[in-house]
């Protein structure tokens, strides 16, 4: 919802970027993002507000998806899944958390990290498109979060050169990590594993006691390296999110 209020207006209007807040939880759409993190439901556990943000989603153009912790659903729910017909899609979205103090874990290679100066915003715009495979014209998304109330921003370096980044969202004792990409040809250094560190030492010193993040859900057909990367550095798993198709 945050990053919905520090969009640009001209970004909101020209490329349909829509956010629904819902009591605790939202409906946002950004039909020309490929990412299911930015065209979800999420946060929602009535059939009420379900309702609401499904109604809203209908008319939007683009990928849409509902993410649910579905162990934890009511059989309201779950009877409001099947009659609206919905299907899973993909492995879904494994939630994990981290809590401090923590002792700082000494990682191997040579990764610089350092936060993003408010004249890079548009570098750190555009190198984290590169790296999910956005479109440029949403640069300017992730570029006014640079420097923003509750936002900071890293790179990681190769010598001088920025090659990753990151960001992460404080609000009160909680912080959320996102925005951590390496650029293609610089993948299997050890980048995330650096950047995750560097944003947890920084949330420590904000005062944040716990911290969150997702990622796809592992399987025996699919691993993933990023929630391999996150168990390494003290992430434990807190509960899995379905994705169903809208």
């Amino acid at each position: 919802m945050d990053l919905h209020r520090l969009s640009p207006e001209h970004l909101r209007d020209e490329e349909q970027f829509e956010c629904l807040p819902i009591n605790e939880g939202c409906a946002v759409s950004l039909p020309n993002a490929p990412a299911i993190g930015l065209n979800r439901v999420l946060g929602l556990g009535s059939v009420e507000d379900l309702d609401k943000a499904y109604n809203w989603m209908q008319r939007k153009a683009g990928n849409r998806f509902l993410q649910l912790n579905v162990d934890a659903a009511s059989d309201e729910v779950r009877n409001w899944i099947q009659t609206k017909d919905l299907h899973e899609h993909g492995p879904g979205w494994a939630k994990l958390t981290r809590s401090a103090p923590f002792s700082r874990l000494e990682l191997p290679g040579r990764v610089r990290t350092r936060r993003v100066k408010v004249d890079e915003a548009a570098l750190f715009g555009s190198m984290l498109c590169k790296g999910f495979s956005f479109p440029l014209t949403l640069a300017s998304l992730w570029s006014a979060i640079v420097d923003k109330e509750g936002w900071s921003c890293f790179f990681a370096l190769d010598g001088e050169t920025p090659i990753g980044t990151g960001a992460i969202y404080v609000s009160g004792t909680y912080a959320w990590l996102g925005g951590g990409t390496t650029l293609p040809e610089f993948r299997n250094r050890g980048v995330q594993k650096a950047l995750i560190q560097i944003r947890t030492d920084h949330g420590i010193t904000q005062g944040v006691s716990t911290f969150v993040v997702e990622t796809e859900v592992p399987s025996l057909a699919k691993p993933s390296i990023s929630y391999e990367n996150l168990r390494k550095m003290g992430f434990r798993h807190a509960y899995n999110r379905k994705n169903f198709k809208l």
